[in-house]
């Protein structure tokens, strides 16, 4: 019944805690790119990838008890912390389908930062598009970012070094 909740919440197990919504999605944006089963669907909004699927689901497991959200106030804005309960870790002990590499790939995403993990989504949403094209997408939708070539160079290299990692699929 909340197949797809546990999968999220199995993401958000293997990371530990992740800090910012941004990020959240992102992360669980890259792992859907690297065939990992999240069905999200996902539209380019002004932070890359987004999903208000995904937004109702973290909202419903917040209200379900699964998943605890803290609010801090931070210069200006407020940041959002998401970790398991023990109810939620109850609940995911009743689900056991296998995600092979999941657990790495999350916490090597959870060691990057939201602006990076937003350069990397982006490239990996116009990933379809030739490299030089992807550049000129970056440098239009993100010119607040200014993201660097070399930074871009970094992002590929990191989808890369990922789908080498975390695709170990028995």
């Amino acid at each position: 019944m909340l197949t797809e909740h546990a999968k999220v919440m199995k993401a958000l197990a293997a990371a530990g805690e992740i800090t910012g919504r941004k990020k959240l999605q992102k992360m669980i944006y890259i792992a859907k790119k690297l065939d990992f089963p999240f069905y999200e669907k996902f539209d380019f909004h002004f932070y890359g990838p987004y999903s208000e699927e995904l937004t109702c689901r973290v909202e419903e497991l917040c209200a379900l008890g699964f998943l605890h959200e803290t609010k801090e106030k931070k210069s200006g804005y407020v940041q959002y912390r998401y970790t398991l309960t023990e109810a939620g870790e109850q609940f995911l002990r009743h689900y056991d389908w296998g995600m092979p590499g999941l657990d790495e790939c999350m916490q090597v995403m959870n060691e990057q930062n939201a602006r990076f993990l937003e350069l990397v989504a982006t490239v990996l949403y116009f990933e379809h598009l030739p490299k030089d094209e992807v550049k000129e997408k970056i440098a239009l939708l993100k010119s607040k970012q200014r993201y660097t070539d070399e930074e871009i160079e970094e992002a590929y290299e990191y989808i890369e070094m990922l789908r080498s990692q975390c695709n170990k699929r028995g």
